[in-house]
């Protein structure tokens, strides 16, 4: 039997391939996809930004799918069972920072969708311990963004430890901070939304931001000073020098949380950071069962991730969109269409 994966070699060279169809290796499952979305950390196996650009790799770490088989020594899981797969395919348990906890930097884990196949296809392979369970009820076309930008902020909210009632900040309304602003609301913060011109005060307010910062009309930094300081910020957009005027908007001990990648440095004074004890951290993901409480909260609480929908088929053009910045939030490819 075979299923359908599309393949991609060097920069952008898509291939939609059959591939044979195994059974799981021990310690790993097997599920028949519904939905993967499109996220721009793709870009390190599109671009060819990994190791090996001429291996064929399946891009693809916003996985929802259902388990059809089990590997050797698989007893949580069982065929049948609705779980989701991030960018992180499962800590192997025995490495140094995993006998310490820290699996999230387990130095022995698979990418989804760079070093290992992700889901742009119609099958795909995951350890069990990188399985997520999916809330009952909830749509995998509606919950796959949330397996890596909704973790992905919800974890940077989590890290922060602010009190509940406390300002938090987040800079950017696209794809990963118009989950932010819903996060931070749900886990009962102030929340101060920041993003240029006017045109997104509506929509701040919509998904749930107490104030709005235009950042063409005023030092977002001195803005949040007004408002008392910030006890964390949450840095979405692509670009160092957006952020470096919000570290002056931090209150005591307050943290600037990068979860943008970008290409340019962020400057900040020194005595800014001293004076105030605050500090610019970075945040990568989460863990798979913090994945699960991020899916629990978001299903319990309406925070929704706004997507565009595109067919399987069209993989490759649904990336093109996401990596010209067309779509405005989330594009999530439907792999039963």
């Amino acid at each position: 039997m075979s299923y359908r994966a599309f393949e991609v070699t060097g920069q952008r060279e898509f291939v939609l391939a059959e591939r044979e169809l195994r059974d799981p290796l021990p310690g790993e499952v097997r599920l028949r996809v519904e939905a993967c979305g499109v996220c721009h950390s793709d870009t390190l196996a599109v671009e060819g930004l990994r190791a090996d650009p001429a291996r064929p790799v399946v891009p693809g770490h916003e996985i929802v799918g259902v388990v059809d088989a089990t590997g050797a020594g698989v007893t949580a899981w069982a065929p049948g069972d609705r779980v989701g797969v991030g960018y992180l395919n499962g800590h192997c348990g025995q490495c140094e920072n995993c006998r310490r906890g820290d699996f999230v930097n387990c130095t022995d884990q698979p990418w989804t969708g760079t070093t290992t196949d992700g889901g742009y296809a119609e099958v795909a392979y995951a350890r069990a311990t990188g399985l997520v369970r999916i809330p009952d009820g909830a749509r995998a076309l509606d919950v796959a963004p949330l397996l890596c930008a909704g973790l992905t902020v919800y974890r940077a909210l989590l890290t922060a430890g602010a009190r509940p009632g406390s300002l938090v900040a987040v800079q950017g309304i696209g794809g990963l901070g118009h989950l932010g602003i819903q996060y931070a609301k749900a886990l009962g913060y102030r929340v101060a939304a920041i993003a240029r011109g006017t045109g997104k005060a509506r929509l701040a307010e919509e998904l749930g931001a107490d104030e709005y910062i235009d950042s063409t009309a005023t030092d977002p930094g001195e803005a949040l000073t007004r408002l008392g300081g910030a006890a964390a910020i949450v840095a979405t957009a692509a670009s160092g020098a957006s952020m470096s005027p919000l570290v002056a908007g931090l209150g005591t001990r307050g943290q600037l949380l990068v979860v943008g990648a970008a290409p340019d440095p962020i400057e900040v004074r020194t005595p800014s950071l001293i004076f105030g004890t605050r500090s610019v951290t970075g945040a990568l993901t989460g863990t798979s069962i913090e994945n699960e409480d991020s899916l629990r909260l978001a299903h319990g609480r309406g925070i929704l991730s706004r997507n565009e929908i595109m067919p399987f088929s069209e993989a490759p053009k649904a990336y093109e969109r996401m990596l010209s910045g067309d779509a405005r939030f989330r594009l999530v490819l439907d792999i039963r269409h």
